[in-house]
């Protein structure tokens, strides 16, 4: 029993040992094959400048210049409403009827009494006036005449008073009619009609102005820095396109007005602001929106054709070729591309040597046979001449 168990473990041990020979010996070979393989032929290119204008996407949202609420500015209950929610409304324009009786019989009260005290006014002047030639006749007494004049001086104040509380009861009473404080669209009815309404009550409806509108939008630190380098002093009134929600591009360009003075240390980013016109009232407050901001001034960046950029998973990379001739792998960043070259805006400049073509069969740090792009062409078309005579002659 022994026996065969130790004849079984050998015929194992011998089966691995003959795999584990034929592997290595084809890893030899392969190894062999490899090292007599001549070096992959690639053509490459110096990356060179280009002027443009830098453009930088960012998302946006839609911020209304003006978002007021509507407030009750004295006590009353609602009569009516003038509006349907989702109008668009006029600065001035009436949108609520708080009940104006208790206000008017105010205003007409103080307005009997200013009236009242006008009446006496004059004819304390008028008195005044008499008693002042009489006065100088000594007719009267100085004393009797300085009464008249205290009573005069008296009246005048009473008077002012209640010219203030006139005006105030008239303010009042035309406080029950709301009005809308800007243009813009209302929205959505907070308080209806038959309730008792206060200054405490809160906003009735709230107004959006709708025409001109903000576009408020987060840009990334490094792209604010390449942008303020590119436009030096010139950083104002830069232009700005809108791409809404749809992909569909706005008719029409805005105006970047605004850029905050500091950094968000918890995003990186600089909050900036763009002014477009709405005139009908496509934009609306609140929507969420893609922007695209242009620089004032063009300015030297590096670019790569686009065939020589190659991408997996890490990122969009080149093959570089270093000092001693040899491809390395390079990731890059790059921007919005420009033709058929993209923009890079970090990972090379202007002078290094990348692959642009035979990138197929390129090898980080192994050799390659660099040729001119004409001579990769010709060997193209030479293998495409010899593949189709193999074709034909099976």
């Amino acid at each position: 029993m022994k026996k065969n168990i130790i004849i079984i473990l050998s015929v194992i041990v011998a089966a691995i040992l003959i795999r584990y020979g034929f592997s290595l010996f084809g890893g030899i070979m392969q190894g062999k094959a490899l090292k007599m393989r001549p070096a992959p032929t690639v053509s490459v290119e110096e990356v060179s400048e280009q002027s443009i204008i830098r453009s930088f996407e960012a998302p946006g949202r839609v911020v209304s210049v003006y978002r007021v609420d509507v407030l009750a500015r004295i006590s009353g209950y609602l009569l009516k409403s003038y509006f349907k929610e989702g109008d668009n409304v006029k600065q001035g324009q009436v949108l609520f009827q708080i009940e104006p009786t208790e206000y008017s019989n105010a205003s007409a009260s103080a307005g009997a009494n200013v009236k009242n005290l006008s009446a006496q006014l004059a004819y304390a002047e008028k008195q005044l006036a008499r008693a002042r030639e009489l006065v100088k006749k000594d007719y009267i007494a100085k004393a009797q005449y300085d009464q008249m004049l205290s009573n005069r001086d008296a009246l005048k104040a009473q008077l002012a008073s209640a010219q203030a509380q006139y005006s105030d009861a008239n303010r009042n009473l035309g406080y029950t009619s709301v009005k809308s404080p800007v243009n813009g669209k209302v929205g959505i009815i907070n308080v209806t009609v038959g309730n008792y309404v206060s200054p405490s009550t809160g906003a009735l409806t709230t107004i959006n102005s709708t025409n001109p509108i903000y576009v408020t939008f987060p840009l990334d630190s490094n792209d604010f820095q390449l942008l303020a380098n590119s436009d030096g002093e010139a950083n104002k009134d830069r232009k700005v396109e809108l791409i809404l929600s749809g992909g569909k591009k706005y008719e029409f360009d805005g105006v970047q007005d605004f850029q905050d003075n500091k950094v968000d240390v918890s995003t990186g980013t600089v909050t900036m602001r763009a002014t477009f016109e709405n005139p009908n009232n496509e934009l609306i407050h609140g929507e969420f929106v893609t922007i695209k901001l242009y620089a004032n001034r063009p300015s030297n960046v590096p670019v790569v054709p686009v065939t020589a950029v190659l991408e997996n998973q890490a990122g969009k990379y080149v093959y570089k070729i270093d000092e001693q001739n040899l491809p390395q792998l390079v990731y890059i960043k790059t921007g919005e591309q420009s033709g058929d070259r993209w923009i890079v805006t970090e990972g090379l400049q202007k002078g290094d040597r990348i692959v642009t073509e035979g990138l197929q069969k390129v090898t980080p740090g192994k050799p390659v046979t660099i040729v001119s792009a004409e001579e990769i062409q010709k060997i193209k078309t030479q293998q495409v001449t010899e593949n189709k005579g193999k074709k034909e002659n099976k």
